[in-house]
């Protein structure tokens, strides 16, 4: 089975699992780093659950995600026109004041992360902000029926040194939020040079 088709096949699971997961204090530093009037990109929405968040606190997002069914249940959610993108196909230009990519860059295969993070550093305006995580690990696996790419912190910051004209604003360790789950999720939030 490929990752797309678990979100396929599971999406109301999926979607169940994680919309009411409170995120609160990880919204807050990405936020508070963004315009009022800011335009996000959800990069990988899932549910829609951080779209929606975003969209009730006033901003302009976009959302892309590569299931189908998930960006049905998104649009459903959300009442945003949410596309059906991979963020392989990223091609915009200084576009986003801020990019949330939650939970979504961890399916990306390794040898693709520099240039999807070239993508997501071209979509931002100068001065924009990232916010990526990723479970805390240094391996790459498969487990049930989904690829995960882990890193850690020496990994995220190797990654980041390929980029031309951004900075590590924060650097962070949580616990998964879900209460079945004893997993550690590494969370990086950065800039683009102004």
């Amino acid at each position: 089975m490929k990752t797309i088709d678990y979100y396929n096949q599971f999406a109301d699971e999926f979607a169940l699992a994680t919309l009411y997961v409170d995120m609160e204090s990880i919204y807050q530093p990405f936020l508070a780093e963004l315009p009022d009037s800011a335009r996000i990109l959800d990069l990988g929405c899932g549910s829609g659950r951080d779209t929606l968040a975003f969209k009730n606190r006033g901003y302009q997002v976009d959302a892309i995600d590569y299931s189908e069914v998930l960006v049905e249940r998104a649009t459903q959610l959300t009442g945003i026109a949410v596309q059906l993108q991979s963020f392989y196909e990223v091609d915009i230009h200084d576009v986003y004041d801020g990019i949330w990519a939650c939970a979504s860059l961890l399916h990306c295969d390794r040898n693709r992360l520099p240039d999807v993070l070239k993508r997501i550093h071209a979509a931002l305006r100068r001065g924009g902000i990232c916010y990526m995580s990723f479970k805390y690990g240094s391996a790459d696996r498969v487990k049930g029926g989904r690829v995960f790419t882990d890193l850690n912190e020496e990994q995220a910051q190797e990654l980041l040194d390929q980029l031309e004209g951004g900075r590590v604003l924060k650097q962070w360790v949580t616990e998964d939020q879900r209460a079945d789950r004893q997993e550690k999720w590494l969370n990086l939030l950065w800039k683009k040079h102004a």
